[in-house]
């Protein structure tokens, strides 16, 4: 009988399983990890040190790794999921992307990580029902590493649970009963065409430039690492067109992935567009790159630590213009032109117009830096030159466009001008670009309340004071206007209290 795996077998296949799929796990699932490197050593008769060897070898057949990606990921779905994409799908991207073509030209459009089929058959039947007359210049393909639920997505059956949240008309059109189940109509089946394929691999004869219109890759990335997720990114930017639509999963973004899509909000859902006349992967640095640091509190005298550190950053960027500088005659800065661990603490202490006037020093090339500009948004916001503070805003967004502080800011921004509903939608743009951000979540709490809406402020405030227990505190310092996390946390719950919710 083979023996349960110790620590370092479930170590070593959770790297196999990393470079081979490119699944990443963290410790959490190691108890999971160490089932199905047990259950599959079983089922080939090996030990679990003779299986890892096995699986490691590069004559390996892919069915194992097949089956393993179907053990390891959840496959989970059901028709129309996230119906506000699909409404976007349908009234914005299949119609602006049927219009762009020519001469008869056919609307690529791809589910990558289909599952058992439940995403791209919705797109065809979204296709079908909006867009009868240019079936013919629809094609729909679907991606998947696992053939057991390929299998299923081809035999087109499926049970109430699939189709819990489809409306009833449309299931009684394109379902007929069959025994406990329900058939997919033939019609739909034809329009989607199913393989095989792994995303972590590059294969370039399909990866083919500007051959896609409109992907979807929902709920996918999450078992990607940030640097493979950052690869699989590039390459369907690659393949997108320019101008063509992306959808992910509703709690993923492309921040710190990729520089190649702006971010569309309609139809209360987010995706993204591919630029147009820039050239894909550009350049992003480090994956999910952390621009602000994490920190315990920002109680007491930590927060010297805090500009210190934040400051460090923006030190470091002079050393390679000053050795431009001094290569080309031209004057060289130093640490002693601007001060930035003065202007950081001038912020701390709420003294707006000597941050600005400290920023107002710095060279050119370095006053472009996109956290050099957002601490320039803050500064102008909370002085009350709201105009020049979106204007900050919109030039940080123009080099950095998915910049989720920028958003909060505009917040701020359209707030003290009355404007609630852009208010809302700014922060509701940077919650969703950083789920981790407490503070427009504590904003939009705090508007929702204003607005008599108790349902709405008390499912933000009641995330806010979650998210404000492991904020980072170099962001409290940049974004609370002068305000510690204990207050915040405070604030939270007074209101929480006030709106007959438990903190």
């Amino acid at each position: 009988m083979t023996a349960l795996p110790d620590l370092a077998e479930v170590n070593r296949f959770r790297t196999a399983i990393a470079d081979l799929l490119g699944l990443q796990f963290d410790e959490s699932k190691f108890g999971h990890l160490a089932k199905v490197l047990h259950q599959r050593a079983l089922a080939k008769g090996d030990a679990c040190a003779q299986y890892l060897i096995h699986l490691s070898n590069p004559g390996n057949t892919p069915d194992e790794l097949y089956r393993l990606a179907g053990d390891l990921t959840v496959s989970e779905t059901f028709f129309l999921r996230n119906a506000d994409q699909f409404k976007a799908y349908a009234e914005i991207a299949l119609p602006e992307r049927l219009a762009r073509k020519h001469d008869g030209e056919t609307v690529r459009i791809l589910s990558a990580g289909c599952a058992s089929g439940e995403e791209p058959y919705s797109m065809a039947m979204v296709a079908y029902e909006n867009f009868a007359f240019a079936l013919n210049r629809i094609a729909i393909s679907a991606l998947d590493v696992n053939p057991s639920m390929l299998d299923k997505a081809a035999r087109g059956r499926y049970t109430n649970w699939s189709l819990r949240d489809f409306p009833l008309d449309m299931k009684a059109r394109w379902f007929q009963a069959d025994g406990d189940g329900f058939l997919l109509d033939s019609a739909i089946r034809k329009m989607v065409k199913f393989e095989q394929r792994n995303l972590a691999l590059q294969t370039p004869d399909f990866w083919q430039p500007s051959s896609l219109d409109i992907v979807f890759c929902r709920n996918v990335l999450m078992y990607f690492s940030p640097e493979q997720a950052q690869t699989v990114i590039a390459r369907i930017a690659s393949a997108l067109v320019p101008g063509g639509y992306f959808f992910l999963g509703h709690a993923e973004t492309l921040r710190g992935l990729s520089n190649d899509f702006h971010l569309c909000h309609t139809h209360g859902t987010f995706y993204y567009q591919r630029k147009e006349g820039e050239s894909a992967t550009q350049p992003v640095g480090p994956a999910v790159a952390a621009r602000w640091q994490p920190a315990a509190t920002l109680g007491g005298t930590e927060w010297i630590t805090e500009i210190q550190r934040a400051s460090d950053r923006i030190h470091a960027l002079t050393t390679p213009l000053a050795e431009a500088a001094a290569h080309s005659g031209q004057t060289v800065y130093t640490d002693t032109t601007p001060n930035l661990h003065r202007a950081l603490e001038y912020l701390h202490n709420e003294q707006y117009d000597q941050t600005l006037a400290q920023l107002g020093a710095l060279p050119p090339a370095l006053a472009r830096d996109p956290e050099v500009l957002l601490l320039k948004a803050v500064s102008l916001c909370h002085s009350g030159a709201l105009d020049a503070a979106q204007a900050t805003c919109r030039s940080l967004l123009g080099c950095d466009e998915l910049n989720a502080g920028a958003y909060y800011v505009l917040a701020l921004c359209r707030e003290a001008t009355s404007d609630l509903a852009g208010a809302i939608e700014h922060d509701q743009t940077a919650a969703y670009l950083d789920p981790g951000f407490a503070m427009p979540r504590l904003h939009l709490g705090l508007l929702a309340r204003r607005q008599g809406d108790t349902a709405a402020a008390r499912r933000d405030l009641s995330q806010a004071l979650l998210l404000l227990q492991k904020e980072d505190a170099s962001r409290l310092l940049l974004f609370a206007g002068g305000f510690r996390r204990e207050a915040l946390i405070a604030l939270c719950q007074a209101e929480l209290t006030t709106l007959g919710a438990n903190p």
